[in-house]
């Protein structure tokens, strides 16, 4: 806790879901924080919930537009950089390919030229994604050193935000440097507060509320699913030996669940299912539309080994947590209330 007290850490996606969560803890922790995204989307953001902006210095700007990213990141002068913001959304990217690279990987290289040109950066970590990989559809969790991949815009700009991270850590930030860059590659991140359109978890949460039944595209998919307090304290634990140890920790990570929880969408939607009760059900729709994924799994031996990081909510308890959640905010309580009450039960478990 004492370490973030008082740092200047610049999170980019700050109105983003993981972002929101990510700023309320670094707040909490005591850092100096400023925010660069696009406005929060719609009135259900996370970030508008909570009334983060009223409490943390931010600028709304676009993260393709250079420009604009080396002057908020030189007029803050952080020390510590945590890159969030991206389309982070696999079927929105068939709709919109151009603007998901634009984001996902022109986004990263303007925040890492950024960087260079700002002397007090001391640790950079860029969030990418497990779906990463190449996905060959096997059973075995990927590892980091497996090769990079994407049958679809999203995948494949992230592994380009990997190579482009791993560029300019090789050309620019190596050894003798005093910047230490990393990457993160999480799960599929579940909790309170997501309302994005074609998630699993937001989308049985609106079916729910409506008094609808949940359709499913792919039930049969498997996802390395975990609570988002879970890759958010791998990435506070990373970000803080980056900044303190430096080049020793300047690679890509993966932080996944445990193997017993990755498993099968219709597993989890059934596991939804069963804790909102109340006739709730779900169906089958069929996989029509854009290609997804059907196996993914990380391994995450690495941060286990290196950071001694593991997962502290295994799923039945994330789960547990993400429809209490949405729950008790959907009967009127304080978003704000509920994702500092999580958090603070979350640290209690260390």
């Amino acid at each position: 806790m004492s370490f973030w007290r008082g740092k200047r850490v610049l999170v980019t996606g700050h109105t983003g879901f993981k972002g929101a969560w990510l700023g309320t803890w670094l707040e909490r922790r005591g850092a100096e924080l400023c925010g660069l995204s696009l406005p929060p989307e719609g009135e259900r953001s996370l970030c508008r919930l909570i009334g983060l902006e009223e409490r943390i210095a931010f600028r709304h700007a676009d993260i393709r537009d250079a420009i604009v990213v080396q002057e908020i990141v030189a007029g803050f002068a952080p020390e510590i950089v945590l890159h969030l913001a991206a389309q982070s959304l696999v079927r929105r990217s068939y709709k919109d390919p151009a603007g998901t690279f634009a984001t996902n990987v022109m986004g990263t290289v303007n925040l890492l030229e950024a960087v260079r040109a700002t002397p007090s950066v001391r640790a950079v970590l860029i969030v990418t994604s497990d779906k990463c990989y190449e996905n060959r559809e096997w059973l075995w969790p990927y590892r980091e050193a497996d090769p990079l991949g994407g049958a679809d815009p999203y995948s494949a700009s992230k592994a380009g935000a990997e190579l482009a991270a791993q560029a300019w850590r090789h050309s620019f930030f190596g050894a003798g440097q005093p910047v230490a860059v990393a990457t993160a590659r999480a799960g599929n991140v579940i909790g309170g507060g997501d309302w994005a359109e074609d998630r699993l978890i937001p989308d049985c949460i609106a079916a729910l509320a409506a008094g609808r039944q949940i359709e499913i595209r792919n039930p049969n998919a498997t996802r390395p699913w975990q609570h988002v307090l879970d890759p958010l304290a791998g990435y506070l634990n990373l970000a803080e030996r980056l900044h303190e140890e430096g080049q020793a920790f300047a690679r890509a990570w993966n932080f996944g669940p445990a193997t017993d929880d990755i498993r099968p969408v219709a597993a989890v939607a059934d596991a939804v299912v069963a804790r909102w009760g109340e006739g709730a059900r779900w169906r089958a729709t069929g996989g029509h539309g854009p290609h997804e994924a059907g196996l993914l799994a990380v391994d995450a031996s690495l941060a286990r080994a290196r950071l001694g990081w593991a997962p502290r909510l295994a799923l039945d308890a994330a789960l547990d947590w993400t429809v209490d959640w949405y729950r008790r905010q959907n009967a009127g309580e304080s978003a704000a209330s509920l994702v500092a009450e999580q958090i603070a039960a979350y640290e209690a478990l260390a």
